[in-house]
C-alpha cells in the first residue's frame, strides 16, 4: 500500500508517494524503479490512500496517476 504525501510549506500533495510496508519515500522518477513499481501496482488494483490516510476509490487513484510523470 502507498501513501500521498502533503508538502509541510504548501500543503499541496509532494513530488513523492510513501510506500507504507517500509516507509520509503519514493520520488516521482520514472528512471527510479521503485517508482515503476508503484504505478504498476495501482494500475493493478492495489490501494493507495490519499494524505489524509483514507484509501482512495480505484477510479481516483486512476485520475491521480494521469497526472504523473
Amino acid at each position: 500500500m502507498y501513501k500521498q504525501v502533503k508538502d509541510l510549506i504548501t500543503g499541496s500533495i509532494a513530488n513523492v508517494i510513501v510506500r507504507i510496508s517500509d516507509g520509503a519515500s519514493i520520488p516521482f522518477d520514472p528512471a527510479n524503479t521503485d517508482y515503476q513499481a508503484f504505478k504498476q501496482d495501482i494500475a493493478e488494483g492495489k490501494p493507495l490512500q490519499d494524505a489524509d490516510g483514507n484509501e482512495m476509490t480505484a477510479e481516483a487513484a486512476q485520475e491521480f496517476m494521469r497526472n504523473l510523470p
